[in-house]
């Protein structure tokens, strides 16, 4: 398969543009006029095809329904200055998305297929990608099993989609969190580095808690022990202490993400000192308290960079300095968002123009 594979494009009869504000995007609430459909069948992706965004059909014995077979991935494209549209890191999207379908036992995507499908979508709907700054185009690819079947087993069929949709602010200021130690996001031998929808549904609800208590997300911990901690939210967790960048290692628990990734590499570029080493719950809250403790965010494709500003454990309140003396998280952001819209050089060629 090529950049130039056949893909049949099925044009929306009328856009829905006109009808979207632009100035007041919220986060996965209006949808571009297209989306990308492929089916997998007799061993082989085919029928590669745009088409108007709408509903799909599925059976009520869909195999995704009743056991969850299903995986994506979530990237952004940006608008330069000079009117460019920028995709960040998708070829590392598309690898993770292959990794993900090997663990859920599913046909991994081909690399080609994904940013040919990609490109093509991009094109017909590059009006959608806003340039208010801030603003993105949000991109979802994602894969779900289609055997109308009642039995566990791997599908014998698939699609493959990619929709879109203009976003604004994922978080609008910085956050709180609590640490959870009873709820648990992902055990070792599960399927906590895939993205798969189970590990999201599994989350809701320790989530929902926390919100009613008044805290934006949570920071997850290891499901042994709960002493160390892992993920915050659906984001990688990153501090900064005594000067030094330090996050948990990925593995089976934790996604390896493309932000962090990125964030680690900006840090090295800049010759900060990185350490990706466990980290327990109690380093975290006596450098808080002892002052040590300078900054902590979390790093995702939604938010990019969501500073932490209070972290709360068994009952207390840790606020961490204030968040407009912080240098490094905010560094990062600036640095990820230059690049992203090509006001900076691109020294890793991490973006992928259309």
């Amino acid at each position: 398969m090529t950049e130039t594979m056949d893909i049949s494009i099925t044009k929306s009869a009328e856009s829905k543009i006109s009808q979207v504000d632009f100035n007041n995007l919220q986060f996965g609430k209006v949808y571009s006029d297209h989306m990308f459909i492929a089916d997998y069948a007799d061993g082989e992706w085919k029928d590669l095809r745009i088409v108007p965004y709408g509903n799909i059909s599925i059976s009520p014995a869909n195999t995704t329904l009743h056991y969850a077979s299903t995986i994506f991935e979530g990237l952004k494209a940006n608008r330069s200055e000079n009117g460019d549209i920028l995709v960040f890191r998708p070829e590392a999207n598309a690898k993770r998305m292959q990794e993900s379908a090997v663990r859920m036992c599913m046909p991994p995507v081909p690399e080609e297929l994904f940013m040919s499908a990609l490109n093509e979508l991009l094109k017909i709907d590059s009006q959608w990608v806003p340039s208010n700054p801030g603003t993105a185009l949000y991109i979802r690819p994602f894969q779900l099993a289609m055997d109308p079947y009642v039995g566990i087993r791997p599908s014998d069929t698939y699609q493959f989609l990619i929709i879109t949709c203009p976003v604004g602010a994922y978080y609008a200021e910085p956050v709180k969190v609590k640490i959870e130690t009873h709820y648990t996001r992902a055990a070792k031998g599960g399927t906590g580095f895939a993205k798969t929808g189970g590990n999201y549904a599994a989350a809701l609800k320790p989530a929902v808690d926390a919100q009613k208590e008044g805290f934006n997300q949570l920071i997850w911990t290891d499901a042994k022990t709960h002493e160390y901690v892992e993920e915050s939210g659906t984001m990688n967790l990153m501090f900064i202490k005594n000067d030094t960048l330090i996050t948990a290692p990925t593995g089976d628990t934790i996604l390896r993400g493309i932000t962090r990734d990125s964030i680690i590499q900006i840090a090295k570029d800049k010759g900060m000192k990185v350490e990706e080493r466990p980290i327990k719950v109690t380093e975290v809250i006596e450098s808080i308290k002892d002052g040590s403790m300078q900054e902590a965010f979390g790093a995702g494709t939604a938010a990019t960079v969501a500073q932490i500003k209070m972290i709360h454990h068994d009952g207390i309140d840790y606020n961490l300095p204030p968040v407009e003396g912080w240098k490094y998280s905010t560094d990062f952001l600036d640095t990820l968002n230059k690049i992203k819209t090509g006001e900076t050089p691109d020294p890793h060629n991490w973006i992928h123009k259309i």
